[in-house]
């Protein structure tokens, strides 16, 4: 089964349902009949797997998009973690791989641009066992979101923050992003970018992140790996995922990452623990660039384990009839219902 820590299977084999062991689920328990969780021609008998999580919409990403090697991760992340789609929810803001909830059956929201971490956290704790995903663009994330990934990232609550870092505002047609490099040539900056790039795991580190990881959209099973090793990390886990658009970054491709990239993972030298190498790692960038998991802490409870008012349980779980005023119930329904 896999392997949070090392970022790999241990044995490269998936155990046969009846001896998995039992899950909760986010929301109460739920029988699976193969029909309950999506429509019929999805999964049958109870199987998990990637059809489970087909959706009826076809991408709309433009041939060779690299949201096509994250939604591929995605899918086979939450599937070979035996996550069934009530139980997960992707929040995600404005942007070309915003539009990724659409394309998996699962609980979606789609939010405002720049808020996606704020409504994850507000999610996560109005119902704790829900796996909550955050994902977004680089500049949904470092730019209009970036006071959001500061505070989230020490606040610490227990997301999953994946960002599609195509250095690149591409909805909007080609505008230079914040994680653009200088001389980068856009419609907005047509003398070149002469701003410096934002540098997502620095930040994320000086910020306090406990988990972070960099991948890339080409390889999508070591993306997997990393997803799933930010899924099972108790806090806040950031993965930043180098993806190419093949639309408007023509600097930024696919071969010029896979010349580049290299993980961590095959260093034994190598402490993820260690700040120090962690910063070094994370600041190095141009003819090599590391991806792997870069940094990892353990021991900080993630932040809904320390808020009182969740020691009763769930907001989402609780009759709030008993708890409120007759009066004051029918003025919130009048109200927001």
């Amino acid at each position: 089964m896999f392997d949070g820590v090392n970022g790999h299977s241990s044995d490269g084999q998936r155990r046969p349902a009846e001896e998995r062991p039992h899950r909760p689920s986010a929301g109460g328990e739920r029988q699976h009949n193969g029909h309950d969780h999506g429509p019929r021609h999805r999964a049958a008998d109870g199987v998990l797997d990637l059809k489970t999580y087909a959706s009826p919409y076809k991408p709309t990403w433009c041939p060779g998009c690299g949201d096509f090697g994250i939604l591929s991760a995605i899918k086979a992340a939450l599937v070979e973690l035996e996550i069934w789609p009530h139980e997960v929810l992707i929040v995600s803001g404005i942007g070309c791989g915003s539009k990724l909830p659409q394309y998996l059956y699962a609980n979606g929201f789609m939010t405002i641009h720049g808020r996606p971490l704020a409504v994850a956290t507000g999610a996560k704790l109005a119902n704790p066992k829900l796996h909550v995903l955050a994902v977004s663009g680089d500049g949904d994330s470092y730019g209009i979101g970036g006071n959001h990934f500061l505070h989230t990232c020490r606040r610490n609550p227990d997301i999953t923050h994946i960002v599609e870092n195509n250095q690149i505002y591409a909805l909007t047609k080609g505008q230079y992003s914040p994680t653009s490099e200088p001389g980068f040539r856009t419609t907005t900056s047509p003398d070149g970018v002469f701003e410096m790039p934002v540098n997502p795991v620095a930040v994320a580190l000086a910020a306090g992140a406990g988990f972070i990881a960099r991948s890339f959209a080409g390889e999508p099973k070591h993306l997997k790996q990393m997803i799933m090793a930010a899924m099972q990390h108790p806090g806040y886990a950031l993965v930043d995922v180098l993806q190419p658009c093949v639309a408007f970054n023509k600097v930024n491709t696919y071969n010029w990452y896979a010349e580049r990239i290299y993980d961590v993972a095959n260093d034994d030298t190598y402490d993820p623990t260690n700040p120090r190498d962690a910063w070094e790692r994370g600041t190095e960038w141009g003819e090599r660039i590391p991806i792997g998991i870069l940094y990892r802490r353990e021991g900080v409870p993630p932040y809904e384990t320390n808020v009182s008012a969740l020691q009763d349980g769930a907001p989402v779980e609780r009759d709030l009839a008993k708890r409120l005023d007759p009066v004051l119930l029918e003025q919130l329904k009048r109200a927001y219902v």
